[in-house]
């Protein structure tokens, strides 16, 4: 029985070891503030190649390749997103484009090759599937922590990393009602969340599937959006990944939805 008590308090005592110091007087809304952080601004820029799988709930799959940049405001939220479609030939050349702003909506442009019409995406649409994607819009660049209520719910273990479980209310009507984060105590990246819709029943789960360290980064390179309620589910492979690129905030022009630098898409 002894032995059995020491090796509880030994266990507890590790995992508490685990816990950085500083996150123990953090908030819910500043763990929070912290995931997004760790999730969307890792480095001064960031440029990747990406592969999207789209597969629905017979296994069918639609295999997307893509590009993607961020550019970001030094001291400041803001940020630049590009991104430039490879392949297949339906979406060759589609580009989307965002501004993200710390204290107003973001803007969001996508030029559509097969017409030659570039679109201004609503704020109101933040919440749309991003092309087709279980991904929407809002997903790729990120959310303000300000717009939902957070709470503390718990601490556990996910994948044998400690997490904190948060639970979080958008303060306007969207697409959910609730949304439940497993935060890493550690590097705070999230590595699950689940999405419950106006009946209070879970409709869509982020999974982080790998997470890898890239220079000094921890980065999610593998990720799954899957909406339970229809089977189908978005894959996310980084499979090229580079920070600290010293990309130049002129190039995320709206005259580069058109014509991207070469340097970006070759």
């Amino acid at each position: 029985m002894r032995k059995r008590i020491l090796l509880v308090v030994l266990t507890l005592f590790t995992f508490v070891s685990l816990i950085p110091a500083e996150a123990a007087d953090l908030t819910a809304a500043q763990i929070v503030e912290k995931s997004l952080k760790e999730f969307y601004y890792q480095g001064k820029d960031m440029k990747a190649r990406v592969s999207m799988n789209l597969i629905d709930k017979k296994g069918r799959q639609r295999k997307r390749t893509l590009s993607i940049l961020r550019w970001d405001k030094e001291n400041s939220a803001e940020q630049k997103y590009f991104i430039y479609f490879h392949k297949p030939g339906d979406v060759r050349g589609m580009t989307f484009m965002v501004w993200k702003h710390a204290d107003k909506n973001d803007e969001r442009w996508i030029f559509i090759p097969a017409v030659n019409f570039v679109k201004r995406i609503a704020a109101d649409d933040k919440r749309s599937s991003f092309v087709g994607s279980d991904f929407t819009y809002e997903d790729i660049s990120g959310r303000s922590a300000s717009a939902e209520t957070h709470v503390l719910k718990d601490t556990e273990v996910v994948n044998d990393r400690p997490v904190y479980l948060i639970e979080s209310t958008p303060k306007e009507v969207i697409d959910y009602t609730k949304r439940l984060s497993w935060i890493d105590r550690e590097n705070y990246l999230p590595l699950k969340e689940e999405f419950y819709d106006a009946q209070q029943e879970l409709y869509k789960v982020f999974t982080a599937d790998e997470v890898a360290k890239i220079g000094d980064y921890p980065t999610v390179t593998k990720r799954t959006m899957k909406n339970v309620k229809t089977g189908h589910k978005t894959e996310v492979s980084y499979d090229k990944t580079e920070y600290d690129l010293n990309l130049r905030e002129k190039d995320f022009s709206e005259r580069n939805l058109r014509k991207p630098p070469r340097s970006w898409i070759k």
